[in-house]
């Protein structure tokens, strides 16, 4: 049982990025050159807990991050944890239905609430002494249910199938994890970014493949000839037997992709990633349709920006690969939603990490829904980025290619204090001396 006495006393929203440009780490089509940053929060509370959450982004735009979450805090500062531990459901709604900020919709608006709800679980989690997935595992099929705003997903999953798909999980739950426990989710690994050499891309893989990964992903789109000779490259780097992914980020219209796409048949391609615009379900639905005889499935969802693209796609079958995002939708309380909806769907749920801890967040969704939602670990998968993961206390561990179980309570998003003070938003010292064509929104790049 939560402390009642526990209080929101006040909240510290930190600008933090990482020059990652310098070695184009994160590179794809459209993102060239980014910085992988973050919007930091860190809710302080009479108890000595601190929730903490991150909203991550490419560089330009944190700032407009942190200004709609520090504007978003003032609605907790002071409130109870119990209050929100009784209901999640209410702050969710106070913050997305909020009478006059609901007009900014998705996208800025719909991650700073994700900022706070994603805070306040992580310290309810803390205040049980519980790893979030753990806090999730443990929560009754009722209360799951109760979190979720059923408004605009109702005709994809009712209420009541939400709480019967939860139920029929209960019987296997603890011998899930246990099963979980001595090996987590299995993970699969970034490796071609854009701008990357083949060398450099190779060395990733030998080194990746040595820990045990069998599934990797490179980046495309700009170029087809180039793109073909990297899917080639690829395949024979890690072999036959591992799993080969690529990501366009969004980059090709839809005729575009439909060309792009009839010269991919026959390269032993697991997924083709956000071919196209985020939310053309339409259009996804008719490259699905075009497509639907080769031994490439599609999928999605890392910017789709509310459960309820999530629901258009997976109702409609367009996407086959479910990539949640642990911040870009509004926190928990959206992703319990789309991780529910892929399970009655059979559509795995396959997270999308990288960035600045966002390993951290995701690990613990792959658990709770390979425990507590799908109940299985055959399909599913969980991106990982093997770059910027000695920025936190509890840094993600991997073992034979899979998440070791997270054991730090809370997200465990404890950020070092030598890497916020190196790396903090225009005033750390990576940044002091770093030209102003370099940094912010001055900083462009050429997409031609």
């Amino acid at each position: 049982m939560v402390d009642s006495s526990i209080k929101i006393t006040s909240a510290k929203v930190i600008d933090l990025r990482v020059p990652t440009s310098d070695q184009l780490l994160g590179s794809d089509p459209f993102h060239k050159e980014p910085d992988y940053s973050s919007a930091v929060l860190q809710l302080e509370t009479n108890s000595g807990l601190t929730g903490i959450s991150i909203v991550f982004t490419v560089g330009a735009g944190t700032d407009w991050i942190c200004h709609g979450v520090e504007d978003l805090c003032q609605l907790v500062i002071g409130s109870r944890l119990q209050d929100f531990v009784s209901s999640p459901v209410r702050l969710y709604r106070r913050l997305i239905d909020h009478h006059q900020l609901r007009w900014l919709h998705d996208g800025v608006f719909r991650m700073a609430a994700g900022a706070i709800l994603n805070a306040m679980w992580d310290l309810w989690a803390k205040a049980e002494g519980k790893p979030l997935w753990k806090l999730l595992v443990d929560l009754e099929p009722e209360f799951v249910a109760d979190c979720i705003d059923w408004r605009n997903i109702s005709d994809a999953l009712t209420k009541s199938e939400a709480i019967d798909l939860l139920r029929s999980r209960r019987s296997e739950i603890h011998n899930r994890e246990k099963q979980m426990l001595l090996r987590g989710p299995k993970a699969y690994c970034t490796a071609g970014w854009l701008g990357l050499s083949d060398q450099q891309i190779l060395e990733t893989i030998q080194r990746l493949q040595i820990q045990g990964f069998d599934s990797f992903k490179l980046k495309v789109g700009r170029d087809l000839q180039h793109d073909l000779k990297r899917i080639r490259f690829m395949r024979e780097a890690v072999g036959d037997q591992c799993q080969l992914m690529v990501d366009a980020n969004q980059y090709w219209s839809l005729t575009e992709a439909k060309e792009h796409l009839s010269h991919y048949r026959g390269l032993g391609l697991k997924w083709i990633e956000e071919p196209i615009a985020r939310d053309d379900v339409l259009g996804y639905l008719e490259l699905s349709e075009q497509f639907s005889g080769a031994e490439f499935d599609f999928a999605c969802g890392e910017q789709a920006a509310s459960p309820v693209i999530f629901k258009q796609l997976l109702k409609s079958g367009a996407i086959k690969y479910c990539q949640i995002d642990a911040v870009r939708v509004a926190g928990v309380n959206d992703v319990m939603a789309i991780i529910l909806m892929a399970a009655k769907y059979g559509v795995p749920v396959c997270p999308h990490g990288g960035g600045i801890a966002l390993c951290n967040m995701i690990q613990h969704y792959g658990m709770w829904d390979q425990i507590a939602v799908a109940g299985q670990s055959e399909t599913q998968l969980v991106e990982y980025i093997d770059f910027l993961q000695d920025s936190v206390e509890h840094p993600v561990e991997v073992l034979d290619g899979h998440y070791r179980a997270p054991s730090a309570v809370g997200w465990g998003l404890e950020f070092k204090s030598d890497f916020l003070d190196r790396h903090k938003f225009p005033d750390g010292e990576v940044w002091k001396s770093r030209s102003p064509s370099r940094k912010g929104t001055a900083f462009e790049v050429d997409l031609g």
